[in-house]
């Protein structure tokens, strides 16, 4: 009887401007056959391509490039394949890179796959004029309401031209907007050889990119249930899984900190699920609602029950485009009656803002210290308002022009001298910032064009 294949997957990353570290020690110490690397979200797509229009060289996360030049040596003399979508609005630039990489090392015979086909950004004009409305999600309006001030599009697309790339040989796959659990999907349909319709063993692969995707969350980082537990917490481990087509484990290597346990798995497995039973992805809808963890060894755990349906019909395109502009702006006051001083300086720049005239679509004005995060339940009692050490006042605008924005910055820190007693000018003079918000649509498959190469 023929022992089973089993393939190791790592998470090398959680974000852009995520540490590296533990990528570097699953290369070393992991045993992997593939790592999968996610630098992408909606904002980052928008801030990729302005950096892009800026310097065409640029719009692609350099952390990943900077990354190979550490690992791709050694990952290619143990045979693990790389899959990243760090590629983000500029493909073909960071292949370039991860070219000249190869050549550095001496890496013969090195294949480099890539896709296109994700930015729709130069289509937009010609689809809607062929009809196309690009309708936003949340509030039904078409596409046209904001057409001038987008910045870029692009869809989220599945595992298909990740595998094309695997099966022609690439040592490393570089792509856009691919989804974050498509770069681990991707290389277990191809060494499991997963039929279309098998949906059970494609919701798999899916949650097992859903439970690494987000690096050292799953591990012990970010951890609620018992963070002060996790050890060696400057040396975090992501998570592995390995999976042998019938038997799912998530693990990480014994030279690393952190922790897999049954409730950090649980704590990423419901990570931005809006629906257990429905989470809709390219490539699959997971139904994760009768999953079971259960440890089997120490920072070893066992995930089954995941069950899969037909994927949908349509995919996300998300759209970033400019809207308006925002300011923010700090004093700190110490005790006594810090968050009374706080609040009067707040009253008198409202005062000053109101004789402007200013026009603003959001005025946020909260306390850090006190209720910038908890809001309206924050407990704002007497007794403790009373003995607060300190607080910053801390005021937002959002506003359409960047005129009116403006207005705020020449009166804060003349409240140093010209207000409440012991206030402190923080963060240096307020700049204005541009405010680029998400147009999320759905479009048909046939729409998008993807193409893979070698």
């Amino acid at each position: 009887m023929s022992e089973k294949k089993t393939i190791r997957i790592g998470g090398g990353q959680g974000f852009w401007g995520d540490s590296p570290d533990a990528a570097i020690d699953m290369i070393k110490n992991g045993n992997l056959d593939y790592m999968a690397t996610d630098y992408l979200a909606e904002l980052t797509m928008s801030i990729l391509q302005r950096q892009k229009n800026r310097n065409p060289q640029a719009g692609y996360a350099r952390d990943f490039t900077q990354l190979m030049r550490v690992i791709a040596k050694e990952a290619k003399e143990k045979n693990i394949k790389i899959l990243s979508n760090a590629g983000g609005v500029n493909v073909k630039q960071a292949v370039k890179e991860i070219e000249a990489i190869a050549k550095e090392e001496n890496l013969s015979g090195y294949k480099i796959g890539y896709v296109t086909g994700d930015d729709l950004l130069e289509d937009l004009d010609r689809l809607m004029e062929e009809g196309w409305t690009f309708e936003n999600m949340d509030t039904g309006e078409p596409l046209s309401k904001i057409k001038d001030r987008v910045v870029n599009a692009n869809v989220y697309f599945g595992s298909e031209p990740l595998i094309e790339c695997l099966e022609a040989g690439a040592d490393v796959v570089v792509t856009g907007r691919a989804a974050d659990s498509a770069l681990f999907m991707a290389p277990l349909k191809h060494e499991f050889g997963w039929a279309d319709d098998d949906y059970d063993n494609i919701a798999k692969g899916i949650i097992v990119g859903h439970l690494l995707e987000c690096g050292g969350q799953a591990s012990g980082g970010n951890y609620d249930f018992a963070w002060r537990d996790v050890p060696n917490m400057s040396q975090l481990g992501f998570p592995i899984a390995e999976l042998d087509g019938d038997d799912l484990y998530i693990t990480k290597t014994k030279t690393s900190g952190g922790l897999i346990t049954e409730q950090s798995l649980k704590e990423q497995l419901l990570y931005e699920i809006h629906d257990p039973d429905n989470y809709i992805t390219p490539d699959i809808t997971a139904s994760v609602q009768n999953v079971t963890l259960k440890e089997v060894d120490k920072d070893r755990v066992k995930v089954e029950g995941i069950k899969g349906k037909e994927k949908p019909e349509t995919l996300k395109l998300s759209i970033g485009y400019i809207n308006g502009y925002r300011v923010t702006t700090y004093l700190a006051y110490a005790w006594p009656d810090a968050y009374d001083k706080a609040k009067h300086a707040s009253e008198i720049i409202m005062d000053k803002l109101k004789r402007k005239n200013l026009k603003a679509e959001n005025i946020q004005i909260d306390f850090l210290g006190l209720n910038s995060l908890h809001l309206e339940t924050a407990n704002t009692s007497p007794e403790l308002l009373e003995n607060q050490n300190e607080v910053v006042m801390r005021i937002s605008l959002h506003t359409e022009t960047k005129e009116e924005a403006e207005k705020i910055i020449p009166e804060i820190a003349p409240l140093q001298l010209n207000g409440p007693p012991g206030s402190a000018f923080m963060g240096g003079r307020a700049r204005v910032s541009t405010v680029v918000s998400l147009w999320p649509t759905l479009v048909p498959r046939d729409m998008v064009k993807l193409e893979s190469h070698i």
